[in-house]
């Protein structure tokens, strides 16, 4: 090879090197300070992207049980109510069985009734006012838990419904009574109140079938029907007020789709009925036959007597059943949630291994890579020092 002044080629390509090592080194010193092999998208660009998805799963994944956490615990401040539910209700079976049995003094029945009276308040009570997390438990709307794994074909939703929890869901609703009456045909603006709703009559052209609204002429058919729903305590829009049938004076209410109009037939002896009917003449309004009253009570809404007492009984038994079927429900809804959960975990357990294969860094392998990449720059450092040096040696050609 000879000697020449114009490239110095052993040099270029000791500093070449040189920099190569360094590059490596600096990778290892990051591995060894981070633990994690990928540091750049440069380090490994497919194994980047195979990480970020897995480390996306794993947050999904654990947020998720939380979600289910979450929900357990709900779920069981709503069983732990109804827990306090049933252990009133079954005192409310032993005073019904004693209100039932003959020879009780007036001040005892009233005292029964009383308490009984007390325990409807309290589960009432339990139902407006039991919460978690500032919203309230029992609700018609269903609680929902979002569980998911990151992905949209990874995601469910588990519903659990507690239901709203009165008196008057579980049939133990006491004894009322109203008047409906009228002076004459009922017209737009008047207004009948059913337990807590008010029913406003409308004008024709506004007919709906919201709830709150009685709508008269031809199109009445929606909102009468909810108005004897009402009436009746069955299903449809509007308040429950009463039963249809019992021993307290009851009235039914009755839908006639055909003339568009409500009957109120009296259920004790002795007791004329009632109708509420659209007129023949004028523009279709529903009227009230002068002083129509109806009275009612749910069976089983107060120990007052001892028929009422027994009657009680019946209800309360049902009432005690709906509960112990509310509270099975929602137990099968905690163990799916904690089955869940379970999954949950072992599926972040597996991932995180997956992903840790993938990023972590073999500390080993990395140490031994610094002790070498290390030795490398130094006899680098120490071969671009000597390829400098070569040149010098054409000075002497020109002593």
């Amino acid at each position: 090879m000879s000697l020449t002044i114009l490239n110095n080629i052993a040099a270029l390509a000791a500093e070449n090197q040189l920099n190569i090592t360094s590059s490596n080194l600096n990778s290892t010193l990051a591995q060894l300070s981070s633990g994690s092999r990928i540091n750049t998208g440069a380090d490994d660009p497919a194994g980047l992207a195979i990480s970020n998805g897995l480390q996306a799963n794993v947050a999904a994944l654990t947020q998720s049980s939380s979600n289910a956490t979450d929900g357990v615990g709900e779920l069981q401040v709503a069983d732990g109510a109804l827990s306090q539910v049933t252990t009133l209700l079954d005192r409310a079976v032993t005073l019904a069985t004693e209100a039932s049995n003959g020879g009780l003094s007036p001040a005892q029945s009233t005292a029964l009734n009383g308490e009984f009276t007390a325990i409807k308040t309290e589960i009432n009570s339990i139902g407006a006012n039991t919460n978690y997390n500032g919203a309230a438990v029992f609700s018609a709307n269903p609680i929902n838990i979002f569980l998911s794994d990151g992905s949209t074909s990874g995601s469910t939703t588990i519903s659990a419904n507690t239901g709203v929890l009165t008196t008057a869901g579980l049939g133990l609703a006491g004894t009322a009574t109203a008047t409906l009456g009228s002076t004459g045909n009922a017209t737009a603006a008047d207004t009948v109140t059913v337990g807590t709703t008010t029913y406003t009559f409308v004008a024709a052209a506004n007919v709906n079938a919201a709830v709150g609204n009685v709508a008269i002429g031809a199109n009445a058919a929606a909102t009468l029907a909810n108005l004897a729903a009402a009436i009746n305590g069955g299903s449809g829009a509007g308040t429950a007020y009463a039963t249809g049938t019992g021993a307290n004076g009851s009235a039914t209410a009755v839908f006639n789709s055909a003339s568009n109009s409500i009957e109120l037939t009296s259920t004790v002896s002795g007791v004329a009925g009632n109708s509420v009917a659209s007129t023949t003449t004028g523009t279709g309004k529903i009227a009230f036959n002068t002083g129509a009253t109806f009275s009612g009570g749910a069976a089983g809404g107060d120990l007052s007597t001892e028929a009422d007492a027994q009657a009680a009984l019946t209800t309360i038994s049902a009432a005690i059943a709906s509960v112990a079927s509310t509270r099975g429900a929602l137990g099968a809804n905690v163990e799916q949630l904690q089955a869940a959960s379970n999954v949950i975990t072992d599926q972040v357990q597996n991932l995180t291994s997956a992903e840790n294969n993938v990023t972590a860094a073999d500390i080993p392998s990395a140490v031994a890579n610094l002790s070498q990449y290390s030795i490398l720059e130094q006899t680098g450092i120490s071969a671009l020092s000597q390829a400098n040096q070569q040149q010098q040696l054409v000075l002497k050609l020109l002593q």
